[in-house]
C-alpha cells in the first residue's frame, strides 16, 4: 500500500479520532491508521463522561469546557445520544464542605451550585441518596456510552468530513513524511502518533522522558435500579482525587480525614462516579493502579471497595451484570503529552486519563498550532 496525504494519524482512540477531527477542519487530507478496525482500549472502557468541574485549574479545566463544547455540536450530527447532562456531588463530611465552598469562590465554579440535601431530594426525587450534608450541582457536563458513541464518531468522520481510515495493520516507523506500516508506506506532510498506553512502540524514548507508565482500573455495570438520575453522581473521595478541588488548601484538611477513615479506598485509588445508560443500568466505578505491567485481573476485593462507596452515597447496589478493566498511559510530570519527536512528526499522549474529556480542546489547539492554520469552526 503506498498513499499520499497531508496528515496522517496514528491511533483510532479518542486522541488519534480528536486530532483527525481538527485536521479535515483545517480542510487536510487525513488518514488514520491502526492495528485494529475498532477502538478497544481505554477510549470505550471508560465512563462516556466529559468532565468539566474538578480538572485541573489551569489547562485542564479550559481544554474540558472547550471539549465538551465540541462533543456537544458533534454528537447530534454523528447521531450519538447524549445521556445525561451535568454532575451532582453529594458530600457527607463538614470538611468536603469547606472544599465545596472554596470551589465556588474560584472561576471554576461559575454557573454551579451548592444544593442542600432537601433540594438535592427535590431535583432527583427518584434517587435514594443517603443523607448528604451537602451537595455540588455543576451543569456543564455531558455522558455519551462510549463503545456505542465512538463507532459512530469515526464512521461520521469517514462519510462526513472525508477522513480515511487505514485497513488495520501495524505502523513499524515514523519519520519526518513517511509512515512505514505493515501494509506498505504512507507519506504525509504532518503526523500525529497518539499511541495510548503504548510504552514500547513508537518512539519510547518519548514515553521514557515523561515518565509515562500505565494505570490500570476496574470498573462496574450494575443492574437497573428501578430509579433514574437525569446527573451522573460523584463523592467526598473525588475531591481529593480532581485536581481542580485537590489543589485548594481547603482539601488539606479533608484529606487528612479521608486517610483515616478511608485508607483503603485511598490506597485502592478509589473515587466514586456512577453513570446512567439508556436501558438504565449503571457504570460505576473505579479504581487506579499504576505500574509498567498492572495485572489484568479483577479483583473482587477492589469492586467491593466501589461498591462500598457507592452504597454509602446512593443506597443498596444492584447485581452487578458486567465487570472489565481498563489501562491508560499516565505520567506524574504532566497531564499531557504534545511533543515534536521529529520534524513534523508530533506524539500525542493523554497521560491523567482525561482523554474522553479533554482531547477535543487539546487537539484543537494542538493541530493548528503544528499546522500553522486556522480550523473551520463547527458549523
Amino acid at each position: 500500500m503506498q498513499a499520499e496525504f497531508d496528515v496522517a494519524v496514528v491511533g483510532r482512540g479518542i486522541v488519534g479520532l480528536a486530532h483527525a477531527f481538527a485536521a479535515a477542519r483545517a480542510g487536510k487530507r487525513v488518514v488514520v491508521i491502526d492495528r485494529n478496525a475498532r477502538a478497544t482500549g481505554a477510549t470505550i472502557r471508560n465512563f462516556g463522561f466529559v468532565t468539566v468541574t474538578g480538572q485541573e485549574r489551569h489547562t485542564m479545566w479550559p481544554a474540558a469546557r472547550r471539549a465538551r463544547d465540541i462533543w456537544a455540536a458533534v454528537a447530534p450530527r454523528a447521531g450519538i445520544a447524549v445521556e445525561q447532562t451535568g454532575m451532582l456531588l453529594p458530600v457527607r463530611r463538614a470538611a468536603s464542605v469547606g472544599v465545596l465552598e472554596a470551589f465556588l469562590a474560584t472561576e471554576m465554579g461559575e454557573d454551579c451550585a451548592l444544593l442542600t440535601d432537601a433540594q438535592l431530594r427535590a431535583q432527583e426525587p427518584n434517587v435514594p441518596f443517603n443523607p448528604a450534608l451537602s451537595a455540588l450541582a455543576s451543569p456543564h457536563e455531558l455522558r455519551i456510552e462510549s463503545r456505542i458513541a465512538v463507532p459512530l464518531l469515526a464512521a461520521w468522520l469517514q462519510n462526513e468530513l472525508g477522513v480515511t481510515f487505514a485497513d488495520p495493520t501495524t505502523v513499524l516507523h515514523c519519520e519526518t513524511g513517511r509512515v512505514e506500516t505493515s501494509r506498505g508506506v504512507i507519506r504525509a506532510d504532518g503526523i500525529f502518533v497518539c499511541p495510548g498506553d503504548d510504552l514500547n512502540g513508537l518512539f519510547p524514548d518519548v514515553m521514557a522522558q515523561f515518565a509515562v507508565t500505565r494505570c490500570k482500573l476496574q470498573m462496574l455495570r450494575l443492574a437497573n435500579p428501578g430509579w433514574a438520575c437525569s446527573r451522573p453522581i460523584m463523592s467526598d473521595l473525588g475531591l481529593a482525587r480532581y485536581e481542580g478541588y485537590a489543589a485548594l488548601p481547603e482539601a488539606g484538611p479533608l484529606k487528612a480525614q479521608l486517610k483515616v477513615e478511608q485508607s483503603r479506598q485511598l490506597d485502592a485509588g478509589v473515587h466514586l462516579i456512577v453513570v446512567q445508560s439508556a436501558d438504565g443500568s449503571l457504570v460505576v466505578g473505579d479504581s487506579h493502579d499504576y505500574g509498567d505491567a498492572p495485572d489484568p485481573f479483577q479483583h473482587q476485593n477492589i469492586d467491593r471497595l466501589i461498591l462500598d462507596e457507592f452504597e454509602a452515597v446512593c443506597g443498596p447496589a444492584p447485581e452487578p451484570i458486567e465487570r472489565w478493566v481498563g489501562t491508560y498511559a499516565s505520567s506524574p510530570l504532566q497531564n499531557w503529552i504534545h511533543h515534536e519527536v521529529c520534524p513534523r512528526v508530533h506524539m500525542a499522549v493523554a497521560t491523567c486519563g482525561a482523554g474522553m474529556s479533554t482531547a477535543f480542546g487539546v487537539a484543537e489547539g494542538a493541530v493548528s498550532a503544528v499546522l500553522n492554520t486556522k480550523l473551520k469552526e463547527i458549523a
